[in-house]
């Protein structure tokens, strides 16, 4: 079991200095992280999108309402993303204009954990 970590590890060369596990100068993690479905793979970002419910006081009910996040995604990671796969991001420092999050953990959906 142990071997099998070392390898995988041998094989993950992260040459981005900013990735938040392997980098020189880690963006450090802080504040809220945000589960989504990758809804776009750009050079360098992703951006995910996810569902929250919003309560409406004066009708006491619940809507759904649709955010969608940019994040910075590390060069180690860039391969294993795909289309419509479910992430975990965090807040970080803000890095750009529009990405203030960096993509933390990949997480094997029902049909991956299965095979």
């Amino acid at each position: 079991m142990v071997k099998k970590q070392e390898k995988q590890k041998a094989k993950v060369e992260c040459t981005d200095k900013f990735c938040p596990v392997h980098g020189k100068d880690k963006l450090r993690v802080r504040g809220r992280t945000f589960e989504g479905e990758v809804t776009k793979i750009l050079p360098g970002r992703v951006t995910i999108t996810f569902e929250r419910m919003l309560k409406i006081p004066k009708y006491e009910r619940y809507e759904k309402r649709r955010t969608k996040l940019h994040a910075r995604l590390p060069s180690c990671m860039k391969d294993s993303v795909k289309l419509g796969q479910r992430i975990e991001i965090g807040e970080t420092r803000p890095i750009s204009k529009i990405i203030h999050c960096v993509v933390t953990k990949i997480n094997l959906g029902a049909e991956e954990a299965k095979k």
